[in-house]
């Protein structure tokens, strides 16, 4: 008889270790062979910090205003850590700024990832009909569909999108234009 089979704690310890493994691995790219180790670190205190005088309503103004300019999401939340000193705009307002965008009507029709992965291959097939011959870029932009195709499943299914809704190479330029 082995050593496993006679003491149970073998078994704890395997499944322990299954599961630390499971956890401890890292999503990696869709098509690269990267994990990405690097990634933000937010700080450990969710309250706003005490030097920051601006307030809840005014980021609201800020945020509707920007958004009303024409600006994502991440470039509002990139200009107000820049120019406004807000690092993290959910924890002076309690709500994210795609919430705040929502609540007054301002959120992009398309989220931000899927719209600009339509930006990219919009741009890329327009590199396509100026050279024919790239068969590199020909590859990638199968590649970069793919990837709108598979977020758009997602989205889809988290009923963010239309369950009409259908990328198409032809009309994808009036969507980012």
């Amino acid at each position: 008889q082995s050593a496993k089979a006679s003491c149970p704690s073998f078994a704890r310890a395997d499944a322990r270790t299954v599961r630390f493994v499971a956890n401890s691995a890292t999503m990696g790219r869709m098509h690269t062979p990267g994990k990405g180790m690097s990634g933000s670190a937010l700080p450990y205190k969710r309250s706003a910090p005490s030097w920051l005088k601006i307030t809840s309503a005014e980021i609201n103004d800020i945020i509707a205003k920007l958004a009303k300019k024409g600006m994502t999401p991440s470039q509002i939340g990139v200009l107000l850590r820049d120019n406004h000193g807000v690092a993290q705009v959910a924890s002076v307002t309690n709500s994210k700024i795609l919430r705040i965008l929502k609540g007054q009507g301002l959120a992009p029709t398309l989220p931000e990832d899927l719209y600009c992965l339509i930006k990219k291959a919009v741009s890329v097939r327009k590199h396509m009909e100026r050279n024919r011959k790239d068969m590199d870029s020909k590859f990638r932009l199968i590649l970069i569909e793919s990837r709108i195709h598979r977020l758009a499943r997602y989205y889809k299914l988290a009923k963010k999108l239309a369950p009409n809704w259908k990328y198409d190479s032809a009309t994808a330029s009036t969507l980012v234009a």
